[in-house]
């Protein structure tokens, strides 16, 4: 009686799901969790130590700061869906965990720039909820990013539901808004464009086309679509194409966001959105290798 029951006994927690069940999944959110405060570090600490971010927190005009914070959601929830801190199965869960990685980005945020002595108690209101709101939205896109980069099960890629079209083209758009979100506000962005000629903004955006393509779907990386199946031209229109539009309006979201765009002409405006692009266009591509 007593070693047979012993060894088939109630108090194995494999044979017991009702109870062992929330225990891995608080086990697995707590680990995700731990991922998402490394992935905001990880992602946001360069943006955290650019003087152009620290302006844009005061100088920032507050509309477009604000369209900035509520586009994040939506776009945190998207994430949270493809990439959450752990395995979802409702909008609910993906919506929960989009809001922690917002505070995530918010406490990161405050405890990095405090750290660099950018926060004081002489800081004004607008000072200091503007550098706070505004890294938080790349430290919270990290804190997500945080769980396929730092860790996540590589099975979990196998098991996603929403890998489809429109999924690919979304990652993409993620991609280069978080690469472009390091590079727009930078003074160089519009040195750049400027110094350019028509024939360097032409080699430019069929540099950035062909190495969009070869990123993705040339090249054998991880995640990567091969072409053996599939002919080049036929991903070239399905995906690079769309995605390098993509990554161009994102460019031109960001450039005008920060204010990069304001009294500049069509020219200028499309000179800058180019260079901003080809950043933009490796971020799209990086995207769909790496998240």
């Amino acid at each position: 009686m007593g070693k047979s029951e012993e060894a088939s006994g109630p108090l194995d927690p494999v044979d017991d799901p009702p109870a062992g069940q929330p225990s891995f999944r608080t086990t697995d959110f707590v680990k995700g969790l731990a991922r998402g405060i490394a992935g905001a570090l990880l992602f946001a600490l360069p943006m955290q130590m650019t003087m152009e971010m620290w302006a844009l927190g005061f100088a920032m005009d507050r509309f477009r700061l604000a369209l900035l914070l509520v586009i994040a959601v939506p776009l945190l929830v998207g994430i949270a869906h493809r990439i959450g801190f752990e395995k979802t199965v409702s909008w609910r869960e993906d919506i929960r965990d989009a809001m922690i990685a917002y505070a995530i980005g918010i406490i990161a945020s405050a405890m990095i720039l405090a750290l660099f002595k950018l926060l004081t108690p002489d800081t004004s209101e607008q000072d200091f909820l503007g550098k706070i709101a505004l890294q938080a939205v790349p430290a919270g896109i990290g804190a997500l990013l945080g769980r396929s980069q730092l860790g996540a099960d590589p099975d979990d890629a196998e098991d996603d539901p929403d890998s489809g079209y429109g999924a690919e083209l979304f990652m993409m758009a993620v991609g280069a808004l978080f690469l472009n979100l390091n590079m727009a506000p930078t003074e160089e962005m519009i040195l750049i464009s400027y110094k350019m000629t028509p024939w360097h903004a032409l080699a430019t955006i069929g540099l950035s086309i062909l190495v969009m393509h070869a990123f993705v779907y040339a090249v054998s990386f991880k995640g990567g679509h091969e072409l053996d199946d599939t002919p080049g031209w036929h991903a070239l229109i399905r995906f690079t194409l769309p995605g390098y539009v993509i990554a161009l309006l994102v460019s031109l979201y960001c450039l005008w966001s920060f204010g990069r765009l304001d009294g500049s002409g069509s020219m200028a405006t499309l000179m800058a959105t180019i260079v901003l692009g080809f950043p933009g266009a490796i971020g799209a591509a990086a995207a769909r290798l790496i998240l």
